[in-house]
């Protein structure tokens, strides 16, 4: 996916009216380029060359049938049926009655964006033509997706093992006219969508349900769409900190380039630059260069080393992430000269371990935030317990910080690892499973949370700040607390707090803070 190739492209919150026009020919999709279609539509093409590999693809499986050598998924059943030879007069509704009996998802439905780039993956594995699905049902999905005709898929119901069968299972019914989908944000059968639309249903070839269904795009969107809110919110961490070091006259030392060198992790490094950076021009530092406190609490000194390695984690999984969303992750594959290799390219193994691992990095974010903002509270360093001037008949920003300590309680029970568990299915043919489905609904999950406490705390240290006038902090925290002020008043007396909080998740989710910032100092790490 080249850079040429998107344009109007939306933010996460942005209506999906209209989207990114996306090109499948053969080379990677980037976290990069997917953080630009967030919460947008998407138009997706392929080239001349991809639409040839499909074909040839599907045409070698049409052999295979027509020969009838035993071959998994082709000619025979499935899982522990593997061993059950099928007549060829039956093979289509072998196809189809595996896309039926595999719709079995409970649970909510995923997230519009979940849904879409869990069709653009399908749709991209399928064009490195070795699953053998057909120019028809390859083109009933574009169809569908530039459409936004999104099939409804429940949550539950993946063990991340043979791919995440279920979820696929109801994400493709809707190409034979099975299933509901959601149109415009209401919801409704899938045959009376297409017929409206003039979207013709298909009919499965030989392979072509299993080629469908095998894969990790469910666990893969969740991961992709972490990765990339959790690479937003990181910068945000670092803008949010560096306000509340501010209104809590926190010293900078730490952040020094000479001693973080000492210790060089990329990510600590990466933090304290953005320290730096941001707190330039602070006349609150200058005014307690003097002052008796020696250290300052972790929360705030320790800052490059958490945040720090919440980044390296962040990095480690975007790599393995990308590299999964560009793979194929089919069982069997159709090779040169036709050969059909069955393996495990659909265990989901890879993505559950760095999918646990992301939500515990993404907790940590969450847990030091809470900590600075009961910090903000705490009625030291001259500001106001509770942060309002009169206290008693008023209780100030007491329940906010309740509010971010349920989260990061919350995120600790989600944090218990998915991936160490496994239960065997399909009659002990598939005895080892990732549960990486799992990982990948509670990382979200995590992220969310991680958001709402980060929100919590920008709004706490705007508050703050207030307090420190007319004294100004650093370009970052002063542009950062500027542009809060522009939709956020300060706060005189109680008030309904769940408002602002609400109002201050939703300047963290569109970057509105960040990219203030960023016009005044720069693009931030």
């Amino acid at each position: 996916m080249s850079p040429g190739n998107k344009k109007n492209l939306h933010q996460s919150n942005a209506p999906p009216a209209a989207g990114a026009r996306l090109v499948l020919d053969g080379g990677a999709i980037t976290l990069q380029a997917l953080d630009q279609a967030l919460g947008g539509r998407l138009e997706v093409e392929t080239t001349p060359a991809g639409a040839r590999r499909l074909a040839a693809s599907h045409e070698a499986v049409m052999q295979l049938a027509a020969r009838g050598t035993p071959a998994y998924g082709i000619n025979t059943g499935f899982g522990h049926l593997c061993r059950k030879r099928i007549a060829a007069d039956q093979l289509g509704e072998l196809q189809r009655n595996l896309i039926v009996s595999h719709a079995v998802g409970v649970g909510p439905p995923a997230p519009p964006d979940i849904v879409r780039w869990m069709m653009l993956f399908k749709l991209h594995a399928l064009t490195h033509g070795v699953s053998g699905v057909s120019p028809a049902t390859f083109e009933c999905m574009r169809r569908m997706l530039n459409a936004d005709v999104l099939p409804v898929v429940p949550t539950q119901g993946s063990l991340g093992a043979s791919g995440d069968l279920a979820p696929l299972a109801h994400l493709v019914q809707p190409l034979i006219g099975l299933g509901r989908v959601c149109v415009d944000g209401r919801e409704e059968a899938a045959d009376a969508a297409l017929g409206r639309l003039g979207i013709v249903p298909v009919t499965l070839g030989p392979k072509e349900g299993l080629a469908l269904i095998n894969g990790t795009q469910f666990m893969s969107a969740y991961a992709a769409a972490a990765l990339v809110r959790a690479r937003r919110l990181m910068k945000a961490a670092d803008v949010i900190a560096t306000m509340s070091l501010e209104a809590m006259m926190g010293s900078i030392r730490p952040f020094d380039e000479r001693l973080n060198a000492l210790r060089p992790h990329p990510g600590a490094l990466e933090t304290a630059h953005n320290v730096r950076r941001l707190m330039e021009s602070s006349e609150i530092l200058p005014s307690h260069a003097d002052c008796d406190r020696v250290q300052d609490p972790y929360s705030l000194r320790c800052a490059p080393q958490v945040h720090g390695a919440s980044r390296d984690a962040l990095r480690h999984a975007a790599e393995v992430v990308e590299r999964e969303i560009n793979s194929v992750t089919d069982n069997p594959v159709i090779l040169e000269n036709d050969e059909v290799i069955n393996g495990g390219l659909f265990h989901g193994q890879p993505l559950a371990l760095v999918l646990d691992y992301l939500a515990i990095a993404l907790a940590e974010l969450a847990s030091i935030s809470e900590r600075r903002t009961y910090l903000l509270l705490s009625g030291t360093a001259g500001l106001p317990p509770l942060l309002l001037a009169e206290t008693g008949i008023h209780s100030g920003f007491m329940i906010c910080q309740y509010t971010a300590a349920a989260l990061v309680s919350e995120n600790k029970g989600l944090c218990t690892p998915a991936s160490v568990d496994s239960i065997p299915t399909s009659l002990g043919q598939e005895d080892h499973v990732s549960m990486g489905a799992r990982a990948a609904v509670k990382c979200l999950q995590v992220l969310e949370n991680a958001e709402t406490v980060l929100a919590i705390e920008q709004l706490c240290a705007a508050q703050a700040l207030d307090f420190r006038k007319p004294l100004q902090p650093g370009a970052g925290p002063r542009l950062a607390h500027a542009e809060l002020r522009l939709h956020i008043p300060h706060a005189e007396a109680d008030r309904a707090y769940g408002e602002d909080i609400h109002a201050s998740l939703a300047l963290l989710r569109r970057q509105a803070i960040v990219r203030a910032v960023e016009q005044g100092v720069g693009a931030l790490n």
